[in-house]
């Protein structure tokens, strides 16, 4: 039943977005056709004529909407205020395990005055300074009740390929789509995974009061008078053995990495490097460029179908689910592979972090949140890392500032990392993860789409280019 789900609401958002862009699409044409005065001469019964203004509305080869805007980097009221919301930005964002995009690039935009796709590359760069210290602070640490690190390397082996050629498809898509139309997807998108985050993390907080109830009932039949019922993780492995808590134990880093899993990561990002690299070095849209980009197909196809084939055979499991980690159908496989890269395409579109879809995606698993967050952080430090690449060959955002406000990052996720995790011991309570999750997604949601729909109608007063960019003729 599950599975169906699934299915329904996939099905629902994909029609849904279809909607919603034809809705946009007919009230942007209607402006644009009034602005002209030719409203009367249009609303004649001639449908092939109102088809061709269609596609001249959405593509003209020659025309461009997109003109970068980078402000000097200099010690002001700006920089000190971007700096403030950047680093609360990643502290809740490597918590819940999205990164923090969604904060980062209306800050850019706002408070800096950045173009908007100058902000998306540069709030990429921040991700990465993010996710790369969430990592770090999280090698260390083992999973909260069972005897397996704290990122569980066999599911972040099965989505990260798929993420990283999702976000290649998303770095062009930033290039050609016009922003209403990022607009109106990141709308739909935030506000539905913002909900069912938040629903979920409702009912963990359930049932972790049900757990604190039994344990102070526990403690007073003992005859014991404690107000600080000690912290006990909700259990995740198998039914049969009762669950360890691992919440505060750290091991060093050499025993905690399954270096394997670790192996094969590295070698998807090395061949993607290699390939962004080479795509570099030939001419824009000819014919060994479409071969260089075609080459990353199989290179994550490769690992990740290595990946699900194990799972399915029962070579290999996702440790962190216990026993329900065992048993695979391919649909569930295919499902979570799709996800992957629909989370990739949604991160180098929009300039976030993956981990807005595979967050919400592991907590759905099974996963427990500290788990699902560093592991999709885990996922994140790839495929961010390699955003920041493509977004640097195609010249997207000045190097001083991206250096900065990736170091802003780093620091405020370290600090965020230690302070949140300190409160699980105190509370008791794992799911406030996934209440910062929702709480960031959702803010996400209104700032991004607060600040696209203004620049829409923005665009729609001064009459501008709305339709798509020629990847083609892009010169950065």
């Amino acid at each position: 039943m599950a599975q169906f789900g699934v299915k329904r609401s996939v099905l629902r958002s994909i029609l849904l977005n279809f909607l919603n862009f034809a809705l946009a699409f007919l009230l942007v044409s209607a402006e644009r056709s009034l602005k002209h005065g030719n409203f009367a001469e249009e609303s004649e019964p001639n449908n092939s004529n109102y088809f061709l203004k269609a596609i001249n509305f959405l593509w003209q080869s020659d025309e461009s909407g997109y003109h970068h805007v980078w402000p000097k980097m200099e010690f002001n009221w700006q920089i000190v205020v971007g700096s403030i919301i950047g680093f609360f930005g990643a502290a809740f964002g490597s918590v819940g395990g999205v990164g923090g995009g969604g904060i980062f690039v209306p800050m850019l935009s706002l408070v800096i005055g950045f173009d908007a796709k100058s902000a998306t590359a540069i709030s990429k760069c921040m991700i990465m300074g993010a996710a790369a210290s969430t990592v770090y602070y999280n090698l260390k640490l083992r999973h909260p009740t069972l005897d397996m690190p704290i990122i569980d390397y066999d599911l972040a082996l099965l989505i990260q390929p798929m993420l990283m050629l999702g976000i290649s498809i998303g770095v062009a898509f930033n290039v050609i789509f016009a922003d209403w139309m990022v607009t109106v997807l990141l709308i739909i998108l935030f506000v539905g995974t913002s909900t069912k985050a938040f629903f979920k993390g409702v009912d963990t907080w359930k049932k972790e009061t049900v757990l604190k109830k039994e344990a102070a009932r526990h403690l007073a039949s003992d005859g014991t008078d404690n107000a600080d019922v000690e912290y006990k993780p909700l259990p995740s492995g198998p039914i049969s053995e009762p669950p360890k808590d691992n919440t505060d134990k750290e091991v060093t880093v050499l025993e905690n990495v399954c270096w394997k899993e670790l192996g094969l990561l590295c070698f998807v990002w090395v061949a993607f490097l290699i390939l962004q690299i080479a795509k570099n070095h030939t001419t824009t849209c000819s014919a060994l460029y479409w071969v260089v980009n075609l080459l990353q197909i199989p290179v994550s196809l490769a690992v990740s179908l290595y990946e699900a084939v194990s799972l399915y055979k029962g070579r290999r499991v996702i440790a962190s689910k216990g026993e329900e980690g065992t048993n695979w159908r391919v649909l569930q496989l295919v499902t979570y592979c799709f996800f992957g890269v629909l989370a990739g395409i949604v991160g180098g579109l929009l300039g976030l972090g993956g981990g807005f879809i595979m967050g919400p995606l592991f907590l759905e698993l099974g996963v427990p949140p500290q788990v699902s967050s560093a592991t999709a952080t885990f996922a994140m430090t790839f495929s961010s890392s390699m955003s920041v690449v493509e977004y640097y060959l195609l010249k997207r955002f000045p190097v001083p500032y991206a250096l900065y406000f990736t170091a802003v990052a780093t620091v405020a996720a370290l600090i965020g990392q230690h302070i949140v995790r300190r409160l699980i011991i105190v509370f008791g309570r794992a799911s406030l993860i996934i209440f910062i999750l929702a709480f960031t997604i959702f803010v996400s949601a209104v700032s991004l789409g607060g600040v696209g729909i203004s620049n829409m109608i923005g665009k729609i007063e001064r009459n501008e280019y709305m339709g798509f960019e020629n990847l083609c003729k892009y010169d950065g």
